[in-house]
């Protein structure tokens, strides 16, 4: 019998996390996860779990912690944000590059300057090429039930990857909503323990992690390192598959909304799918169809199963929650464009930025969006490609 609660984001991945009840978590505080350290470290104090709880001096060391117990055998995790991310960088490389299936709980808020501590994608998207897994989510239910399925993706044999899971700061994070949460029980059969083939701690199999590597075996690292990125997406499906059937609830690498017969769709990720969602149901109301495809897994990237449920469109939105100063798209501005033309899915495509350090997205803005859209294709309206919404000029 599922538990209806009321949690916001960070309470729903904290009560995830207890639930999984990991071996090791390294954590330094930043706005806006500080509180899924703080949450779980209270667990751990009340004796509702025992997890080993580390207090270190940076984001640095705390993904550095992680790494090292992986390593020696136990499952490890850490939260952070934004400026705590991109301290973490060379952390993030040798985590992928070492094949660490631990998880981070990232909390997306804007990358300084100037100083912000409100959501935008400019962290997760400045690690996307690091090598980890990243699964967003639109709301608290998203972000509780993506945590769960965390390790049994990024420990599958096929994979022995990294992972994010991602959430909105603030907007879920802080936000209160209703959640059903699953029983400890069912959790804990369904996150299985972590049983390591090789790890450091194993007397009777000595091994070494992270050596030097000669050229002759970089290049095959590397590719390895990405077909195990690219068999994670399998792995992802059949996680999500084993998961509604204790959860019922569906996941996928995306979700398409009302985009069957959709002449006009807006591509997102995160809690802004919400809002866009809401727009396209009263379009629809009013005879415009409209759709919406929210994206889960932005690593690895879908490309072809994106291209292939645009094909059909007339035209596609594309929405970047982060400006990537390329000066002619965001990065999934660009990911799209390069997915439609590898798949030769001939529609029109046209990059929006909003959202950045935490500027509201609304109904309205969703509105214009189609509106512009609609222009472009029934009154031939040139569309410049690379535009800002709810700038202030």
């Amino acid at each position: 019998m599922a538990i209806k609660e009321r949690m916001s984001g960070n309470e729903a991945v904290s009560y995830a996390i207890r639930q999984i009840n990991p071996d090791v978590m390294p954590a330094f505080p930043i706005t806006p996860s500080t509180e899924i350290p703080q949450m779980v470290s209270a667990y751990i104090a009340n004796g509702e779990m025992d997890t080993a709880f580390i207090p270190v001096e940076s984001e640095h060391s705390s993904m550095s912690a992680a790494i090292g117990a992986q390593a020696a055998g136990a499952r490890s995790l850490t939260a952070t944000s934004s400026a705590g991310l991109a301290l973490m960088w060379e952390e993030l490389l040798l985590a992928a590059s070492n094949r660490m299936p631990l998880a981070l709980a990232l909390v997306n808020r804007t990358l300084s300057g100037p100083i912000n501590i409100n959501c935008d994608h400019s962290d997760g998207m400045g690690a996307r090429d690091t090598g980890w897994i990243q699964i967003y989510a639109e709301n608290n239910q998203e972000a509780y039930d993506n945590f769960i399925q965390a390790y049994p993706i990024a420990e599958h044999e096929d994979v022995h990857l990294p992972i994010m899971i991602c959430q909105d700061g603030f907007i879920t994070s802080h936000a209160v909503e209703n959640i059903e949460l699953l029983e400890d029980e069912k959790v804990k059969a369904f996150v299985g323990d972590y049983c390591p083939e090789e790890y450091l701690l194993n007397p009777g199999k000595p091994i070494s992690v992270g050596p030097y590597s000669a050229t002759n075996y970089v290049m095959e690292a590397k590719k390895n390192q990405a077909l195990a990125l690219q068999r994670a997406k399998d792995v992802i499906l059949s996680v999500a598959k084993e998961y509604e059937k204790i959860s019922g609830r569906s996941y996928g690498l995306f979700e398409e909304y009302r985009t069957q017969d959709a002449d006009y769709i807006m591509l997102l990720i995160g809690s802004a799918a919400g809002t866009a969602k809401q727009a396209v149901d009263n379009l629809r109301a009013i005879g415009k169809r409209v759709g919406v495809i929210k994206l889960r897994v932005f690593r690895p990237f879908p490309a072809e199963e994106l291209a292939n449920a645009l094909r059909n469109c007339k035209v596609c939105a594309i929405m970047d929650r982060c400006e990537s100063y390329s000066g002619g798209s965001g990065p999934l501005g660009s990911e799209v464009m390069a997915a439609l033309f590898c798949y030769q899915a001939k529609i029109e495509a046209v990059n929006f930025i909003y959202g950045l350090g935490g500027r509201d997205f609304t109904v309205g803005d969703v509105y214009d969006v189609f509106q512009k859209l609609e222009a472009m294709i029934n009154d031939g309206q040139k569309l410049e490609q690379y535009q800002y919404i709810g700038l202030r000029e």
